[in-house]
């Protein structure tokens, strides 16, 4: 049995360091927080060996991964600290591989309909081309403020 199969599998308890910061799994993946507020979130990824499927290409976990966390940031700078939510549904389309370099990914929130809360990324690879479409639902806790925010209907 590999050192990693005999940690303990939950469940877990740790402390981010701020409200909107990266939690253990987005660190495991190296993403990067550049921009969260006002229900827009922009993050970056760099494209190491460790995130290669058998092709050599980024895998496309990874790459929905990115997606979703910018989605989680873009609704964290609109509500209230230690919020409750969880993504509900989403749905990706990979548009072009991703070969090497860093992507980024731009998120934000594009809708609210109850305690529901829906995100739209696309992720982009280091020349500016779309590599992946993204969009999202979130749950929201019954007691979560939103702030600031006005949503297209």
């Amino acid at each position: 049995m590999s050192e990693r199969e005999k940690q303990p599998t939950g469940p877990h308890r740790f402390e981010m360091p701020a409200w909107i910061s990266c939690a253990p799994f987005e660190r495991l993946l190296n993403m990067q927080i550049a921009e969260a507020a006002d229900g827009k979130a922009v993050l970056r990824m760099p494209f190491l060996i460790d995130f290669a499927q058998g092709a050599g290409l980024m895998h496309g976990g990874a790459l929905v991964s990115l997606a979703d966390t910018a989605v989680v940031m873009a609704i964290k700078s609109i509500i209230a600290p230690q919020s409750h939510f969880a993504t509900i549904a989403l749905d990706a389309r990979y548009l072009a591989p991703v070969k090497q370099g860093v992507v980024t990914a731009e998120a934000r929130v594009v809708k609210r309909d109850g305690r529901l809360l829906e995100g739209e990324a696309t992720v982009y690879d280091e020349e500016g081309r779309a590599v992946l479409s993204f969009r999202s639902t979130f749950k929201i806790a019954r007691d979560t403020r939103i702030e600031g925010v006005r949503f297209e209907e």
